[in-house]
Parts: structure tokens; C-alpha cells; sequence
């Protein structure tokens, strides 16, 4: 690889102290589901440098109560807008009601996590229906306006697409993704799901990196937030997450600390005009290896052939022909 992108900051800087010295005024963010964990403090952190916030969610009670807390520090730079990821239609009515405006940064913040086999509004499993197609259709709704706010504002437009460690369990099952033959395995479905998190910024990336707009890929590392929400605390046990007294274990941040990479993907300098990139910890990550089993990206994550072909998939799957 080229020489890896690194920070001043660490596995547990916080959001606030990356967007820290940033003037995003005249700025405009959108940040899926952001309404609860870590798109908070993204939220937070973003609108506090300056930007107007979008917070784009299903909960317009649990957004609202957000957007009281931010004002505290942050007056007037945050707003809701209604979207559920799960319903494609949804997707499309915040895509017609945002018209032409200008966006500088669309934060793929929301997500699903290990839930029970479901499937959305169209029928796709729900992680990777949610997850990706969701976000991608977003995405490409969303490109005129990401262009727009590049030549307005005279720097790149951004796109975070947030991944996890949880690529690691599954690339993309290329003849059953729905799982529509039987077999579903909740990890191996956000599995999934998050290397196509991963493989939607290197296509993004690829194609409208000469339009002034870019991608990257973030793992947040491990947070305890309502992502956690259909995993039983015994499972929580289990696998290692939590202590004798069910608290999180060394290695987990707050949520703070979980948004620091989506922001300094947002925001950081070194990062101007560039992308395709799976980033962790404020940093570019290193290649994963079995000695260092718990960082790191799988190549199969960030392979622009697959990239391709997860993007014709997903052209095809959501209508955007």
C-alpha cells in the first residue's frame, strides 16, 4: 500500500476534539440515524464547528430531544428530517424533499445489527437492506447535491460510509444475499452488510472523486449504544464484551470516542480529496492478519472489482437504472 494516512489522534480522541479548530459555517451535514448512539455526538460535534445538521432518522420524538440537547451548545444548527432506511419509498420522499440544495457532508450513520431474520418494505434481508441499499440509494439520490456543495464551497464534498469489525465475518454471499435459500446467520448477514458498507465508498469514490466528491469507509470500534438492541445480555457475556459486573470491557469507547473517525473522515485536512479508503481509530487501517486478529480491513472489502459489481447489484436492486 502507499504510505497509511495517520492523525494526531487515537483510538480514544473524541468527536469534539477533532472538529476542534474547524469552521464549518455555511456548511450543511446530513447524519443518519443520528437520533440515537453515535450519530449524537457526530451530530453534535459537527454542528458545534459551525454546520447545519440534518439529523435523518424514524424517530421524530427521540431526534427532537437530540436537537434540544445540541441547541445548548449548538443553537439553530440542527434539524430532523423523517427517513427510514428500511423502505426504499422513504428513502425517495427525502430525496424529492431535499431537491437541489447543496451538501457538503452525508454521514451513513445508521444501522442494524444481528437482528432475527426480517426483511424490509422491498423485500431485501433487513441488515444489508438497511445497512447498504438503503444508504446507497441515499447516496445517489443525494449527488447532485454533494456536487454542488463542492463547487459552492470550494473543497470536496464527503461521504462516510460507516463499516465495522464485523466485515470481517462475511464478504458478500454474491448467490443468495438476501438469503432467500435458507441459512441465515445474523452475524454473517451484518457481515455482509458492513463489507458492502466498505465497497460502496470505494465505488462512490471511484466514480465522482472527479466531480469534487469523495468516500471513505469507518469502523468505529466497539461502542455500547442501541445497536446492541437485539443482542440479549447473555450473549453480551459470551462473547466477551462484558465484565463480571456487566460493564464493557477495556478496548470499548463511549460514544464520543466512537464518533471521533466518522468526524476526522468528515473533516480531516490530510484527507482532502481522498477516498476508497476503510479508515479506524483516526487513521487509515492497516491490512488485517491473523496475528492481530481485532483491526485491521480484509481485502475482499476494499477490491474494486467487487466494488463494481456490488454497484451494478445495487443499481438493479433499488431501480436508480
Amino acid at each position: 500500500m502507499a504510505q497509511r494516512i495517520t492523525s494526531e489522534f487515537h483510538r480514544y480522541s473524541t468527536a469534539r476534539e477533532v472538529a476542534a479548530g474547524h469552521d464549518l459555517a455555511g456548511r450543511t451535514a446530513i447524519v443518519t440515524g443520528a437520533a440515537t448512539g453515535i450519530g449524537v455526538e457526530t451530530a453534535r460535534a459537527l454542528a458545534e464547528a459551525g454546520a447545519d445538521v440534518v439529523i435523518a432518522a424514524r424517530k421524530p420524538d427521540l431526534a427532537r430531544e437530540v436537537i434540544v440537547d445540541i441547541d445548548r451548545t449548538a443553537p439553530g444548527r440542527t434539524s430532523f428530517e423523517a427517513l427510514d432506511l428500511s423502505d426504499l419509498a422513504s428513502v425517495a420522499a427525502f430525496g424529492e424533499r431535499w431537491g437541489g440544495r447543496p451538501l457538503n457532508l452525508l454521514v451513513n450513520n445508521a444501522g442494524v445489527m444481528a437482528c432475527p431474520l426480517a426483511y424490509t418494505t422491498d423485500g431485501l434481508e433487513m441488515q444489508i437492506g438497511t445497512n447498504h441499499f438503503g444508504h446507497f440509494r441515499l447516496a445517489v439520490l443525494l449527488t447532485p447535491s454533494l456536487v454542488a456543495g463542492a463547487q459552492a464551497a470550494g473543497v470536496s464534498s464527503r461521504v462516510v460510509s460507516l463499516s465495522s469489525i464485523g466485515h470481517l465475518r462475511s464478504d458478500i454471499r454474491w448467490e443468495d444475499p438476501h438469503f432467500r435459500q435458507g441459512g441465515y446467520e445474523k452475524w454473517t448477514a451484518y457481515g455482509q452488510a458492513k463489507t458492502a458498507n466498505s465497497l460502496f465508498a470505494v465505488g462512490f469514490h471511484h466514480r465522482h472523486h472527479d466531480q469534487g466528491v469523495t468516500a471513505n469507509a469507518v469502523m468505529p470500534g466497539g461502542i455500547m449504544t442501541p445497536l446492541q438492541r437485539h443482542l440479549p445480555i447473555e450473549e453480551q457475556r459470551a462473547m466477551g464484551w462484558l465484565d463480571e459486573h456487566d460493564q464493557p470491557v477495556e478496548g470499548f469507547k463511549n460514544t464520543e470516542q466512537g464518533a471521533s473517525t466518522s468526524v476526522w473522515a468528515a473533516l480531516a485536512p490530510e484527507l482532502e480529496g481522498v477516498g476508497g479508503l476503510y479508515l479506524e481509530d483516526c487513521a487509515e487501517a492497516v491490512p488485517w492478519t491473523p496475528e492481530h486478529p481485532r483491526e485491521g480491513v480484509r481485502s475482499y472489502a476494499l477490491d474494486p472489482d467487487s466494488a463494481d459489481r456490488l454497484w451494478e447489484l445495487s443499481l438493479e436492486t433499488t431501480g436508480n437504472v
